[in-house]
């Protein structure tokens, strides 16, 4: 009976022992996957809702509630400008839309630099920043570069003509504009470089004017974020061949005339000789 007794006791002992081992193993696994969902916790990205267009958008649109959506967006690493609530993109309601004056893509944050105020005038009024001007290029310089020429890209225009001492010249006059609209393309996507507007300066306008009606413009595009500084670039077709001009020598000043002084002689008669003499003039 004793031996029974004892038997049981070992068992229970060693199941014991087993449950304590399995509830250790347990806890420690619970505190390992604790930890784990800690860290994961402590490195995961908090986003917010900010909303963006649900199609791509152009300059001049309207936007309205239903091109809109919410997306998630890093907190971290939120724009300035981003609207949160349809009440701070809509202020006056959903009938009084903003309108694009920045191109944008599918889930791209809206910013306030991209769109105006709400009730804005829709047109090329809405793109020009306070202060600025819209001066159309003309086409036949634009054409060119058809369907390379987009919104936000910037030019330098360049000036060719004749000047008052009948010298044939190209300079820079403007450099760094930027393009606020380009003509919609046709159905084939095709926009033959027409109806670009740039924004310049009144004063811009007017030597813009002004150089238009005196010569002939002409366009280059600049490299996006090329802020290389640009100078004074001028020339005209002999720079460029490399010929000289012809060096013209000043002719020689006369040598002024020395008048000799007067001398006054009388004649004398030597016997059958006549000899002059010198005398004082009277």
């Amino acid at each position: 009976m004793r031996l029974v007794f004892g038997l049981v006791l070992l068992v229970g002992m060693g199941l014991a022992g087993f449950a304590v081992y399995m509830v250790k193993g347990y806890f420690e696994t619970q505190e390992a996957v604790l930890q784990q969902e800690r860290q994961r916790a402590a490195s995961a990205i908090v986003t917010v809702d900010i909303y963006a267009p649900a199609r791509a958008m152009t300059y001049g649109e309207l936007i309205t509630p239903d091109d809109v959506r919410l997306i998630k967006y890093a907190e971290e690493f939120l724009p300035e400008g981003v609207f949160k609530t349809e009440e701070e993109l809509f202020p006056l309601g959903a009938n009084t839309p903003r309108v694009v004056t920045r191109p944008m893509e599918v889930n791209e944050p809206i910013l306030a630099a991209k769109v105006t105020e709400p009730g804005a005038p829709r047109g090329i009024t809405a793109l020009l920043e306070p202060g600025m001007r819209a001066f159309p290029l003309p086409d036949r310089i634009t054409e060119a570069f058809a369907e390379e020429l987009r919104p936000t890209d910037r030019i330098d225009i360049y000036w060719s003509g004749t000047l008052r001492d009948g010298t044939s010249t190209t300079s820079i006059i403007l450099s760094g504009l930027e393009i606020i609209a380009v003509d919609e393309p046709d159905a084939d996507g095709n926009s033959r470089g027409r109806g670009v507007v740039i924004q310049v300066t009144p004063e811009d306008f007017a030597a813009l004017s002004a150089a238009q009606e005196a010569g002939r413009l002409s366009l280059t595009p600049v490299g996006t974020g090329d802020q290389t500084p640009i100078g004074d670039i001028q020339t005209d077709i002999e720079t460029v061949l490399g010929i000289e001009a012809p060096v013209v020598e000043a002719a020689p000043e006369p040598e002024p005339e020395v008048q000799e002084a007067e001398r006054c002689f009388i004649t004398k008669r030597v016997g059958t000789e006549r000899i002059q003499e010198e005398v004082a003039c009277n």
